[in-house]
C-alpha cells in the first residue's frame, strides 16, 4: 500500500476541495491517479495494467477520498473502516504483515494507505486537505486508531529505507503489546542503515501526528518498495499538529 508523497513548490493557483467518492466513475478516478503514480511514474507491477486503472479487491469496500483543483482530481486516500474490513476478509495490511496482537482492537481500527498525489500537486495545501478529509471522517465514524503502510522506495536497492527505518524506529517503536511482524522482511542486516537521509513527508507527517511504527519493514516486491507499519491512536496526535492538518467534523 503506497503512501509516497514528495513535496513541490506551493501553487497558490491551485483551488482545491476534498470529499469521498460517491460513485463508481469517482472510485474511477482515484484508481486511475493511482496507477498514473504508482505504475507510469515508478513502476510498480500491476495485475490491473491492462485497464489503466490501480484496481485491487479492497477498493470496492473502502472509502475513497478525493482532492480535487476545480473537477480535476490530483490526490487520493483510502480508508477501509472495520465493518467493511470484515466483509473484504481482513485488512490489506494484513497481507504484509501478521496483526494477531492487534485482535482485539479490530472494532475501532480503521486503515488507510493507497494515497498519493499528482507530481504537480505534491505541497503542503494537497496533503492538508487528504487528511483534513481524513480526520473529519475519522471524527465523525469514532475510530480509536488509524492503522496502514508506509512505503519507501527501494530504487537503490534498500540501503535508503533500512536508513530511514534506523533514524526512527528507537524514538517511535510500538509498545510491545503493539508489535506486528512482516511476513517478508526487509533484510536490514545486509543493507546500509546509516546514510543520512530526508523523511519521506508522509512518514515524518505520521511521526509528528505521534503515530507508532509496528515493527520491521516488510518488502513489497511488487512495488519495489519497504513498508513500514503505521498505528495511531487518534488519543496521541499532538494537539498542535492536529490543529493544523486535522479539521474537527461538524
Amino acid at each position: 500500500m503506497l503512501d509516497l508523497i514528495r513535496p513541490s513548490a506551493p501553487n497558490a493557483t491551485h483551488r482545491l476541495s476534498c470529499s469521498l467518492a460517491r460513485t463508481h466513475a469517482e472510485m474511477e478516478s482515484a484508481q486511475r491517479i493511482r496507477y498514473q503514480v504508482f505504475a507510469e511514474e515508478m513502476g510498480a507491477r500491476l495485475p490491473s495494467a491492462a485497464t489503466g486503472l490501480d484496481i485491487d479487491r479492497y477498493d470496492m469496500h473502502c472509502e475513497h477520498l478525493l482532492v480535487r483543483d476545480n473537477d480535476k482530481v490530483v490526490g487520493t486516500y483510502r480508508i477501509l473502516p472495520p465493518e467493511q474490513a470484515r466483509m473484504a476478509g481482513g485488512y490489506y495490511s494484513e497481507t504484509e504483515f501478521d496483526l494477531s496482537r492487534l485482535a482485539h482492537l479490530r472494532d475501532n481500527m480503521a486503515e488507510v494507505g493507497r494515497s498519493c498525489v499528482h507530481a504537480d500537486y505534491r505541497d503542503g495545501g494537497t496533503i492538508t486537505q487528504l487528511w483534513g478529509g481524513l480526520a473529519d471522517y475519522v471524527m465523525h465514524h469514532g475510530h480509536e486508531y488509524l492503522i496502514g503502510c508506509a512505503s519507501i522506495s527501494m530504487s537503490d536497492g534498500g540501503h535508503y529505507a533500512a536508513s530511514v527505518f534506523n533514524k526512527i524506529y528507537k524514538l517511535h517503536a510500538a509498545p510491545d503489546e503493539f508489535r506486528v511482524t512482516p511476513h517478508r522482511r526487509l533484510p536490514l542486516e545486509s543493507l546500509n542503515q546509516n546514510l543520512e537521509v530526508i523523511l519521506p513527508p508522509l512518514i515524518k507527517g505520521y511521526m509528528r501526528l505521534g503515530a507508532y511504527i509496528g515493527g520491521e519493514p516488510a518488502w513489497d516486491e511488487d512495488f519495489n518498495t519497504a513498508d513500514l507499519f503505521i498505528m495511531l491512536p487518534v488519543s496521541r496526535m499532538s494537539a498542535r499538529f492536529a490543529k493544523h492538518f486535522l479539521r474537527q467534523a461538524s
